[in-house]
């Protein structure tokens, strides 16, 4: 059992180190494990625990993150479909047929976080977009940027994590910060989920997504807006194919639906039930990114690891 002085000292820092563990996965559920894995780690070497060489917190990532490299040793990014093929070209056959072969990026409940992650959430390092580039990075240089980027521990301190040299640090950071050129979000940009504007524009796709009215509903969105649907490999860019796919879909799957808010990796989600034998049941997670008052992007989660991660109710009681 964990003793109560451990827990005091390190219980604290779970919810951050499983952030940590995520931006480095791209998994939540692989990232709860790997922090169960560096709680128990840093339990077995309490007793050499040492506070004049760091802090609790600092020793808890030097763990948390080599475990995490440990864990990546000889395993596949977690991309979106857009990082493995080019958008379809044509209409959308349905059933969609998905590829479980892939380990697809798994979005991140907003739920999870603390304050200290909040924080650092806000800054735009938990955004969909910017989790998927980083699993492009190698291992290294991906532990590199967020130790030095996001969490602003300095070269040394992230040299003494990683067991390196300053100089490998620097470089392994010059070349992760050219590998991520373009894709990185500041807090300027985003769009928060309680935005008055961001707010607006989801009730405007609610409704047009639960009336089925697809007029009004590619209306919301830009005109290279891209649609997302792992584990389905396919994906479609721009205003009219997403028309088209919404077309497709609500002529197969009918036209009784309701629409929850709720909120992912700092941006709007939606989870979207659908009336099947009298009963509203879920079906998918939907994961928007918004600029001013358009949608450009949605990533739409089928997963059931991802419903649970969320909680989500698998029925809606009847309106």
């Amino acid at each position: 059992m964990i003793d109560d002085d451990f827990e005091t000292a390190a219980g604290a820092y779970r919810k951050e180190l499983l952030v940590h563990c995520y931006r480095m996965l791209g998994s939540v559920h692989e990232a709860e494990d790997l922090v169960q894995e560096t709680m128990l780690r840093a339990w077995r070497a309490w007793d050499r625990y040492d506070a004049r060489r760091a802090s609790v917190r600092t020793w808890l990532y030097k763990i948390a993150t080599n475990a995490c490299l440990t864990a990546l040793q000889g395993r596949a990014r977690r991309p979106l479909p857009s990082m493995v093929s080019g958008p379809e070209r044509g209409e959308a056959e349905f059933p969609l047929a998905p590829a479980l072969d892939v380990p697809w990026l798994q979005p991140f409940p907003d739920a999870m976080l603390d304050d200290p992650a909040s924080r650092v959430a806000r800054r735009g390092s938990l955004r969909l977009a910017l989790i998927a580039a980083m699993q492009v990075l190698p291992p290294k240089q991906r532990a590199v940027l967020i130790l030095r980027d996001v969490l602003e521990f300095s070269a040394a301190e992230t040299a003494e994590l990683l067991e390196t040299s300053t100089a490998a640090v620097n470089s392994a950071l010059q070349r992760a910060r050219a590998g991520l050129s373009g894709v990185a979000v500041t807090e300027d940009e985003v769009a928060e989920p309680d935005d008055a504007a961001v707010n607006d524009l989801l009730d405007r796709y609610v409704r047009s997504f639960e009336t089925a009215d697809v007029g009004a509903l590619v209306t919301l969105l830009t005109d290279d807006v891209a649609l997302e649907m792992p584990p389905v490999p396919h994906w479609y860019r721009g205003r009219h194919s997403y028309g088209l796919f919404m077309v497709r879909l609500f002529e197969w799957r009918g036209t009784g639906w309701r629409m929850v808010r709720t909120t992912a990796n700092g941006q709007p989600a939606l989870v979207a039930y659908l009336l099947d034998d009298g009963v509203y049941r879920l079906h998918t997670l939907q994961v928007l990114t918004v600029e001013g008052d358009r949608v450009t992007r949605n990533v739409v989660f089928t997963d059931p690891r991802v419903f649970s991660a969320f909680g989500l109710a698998p029925t809606l009681p009847e309106p």
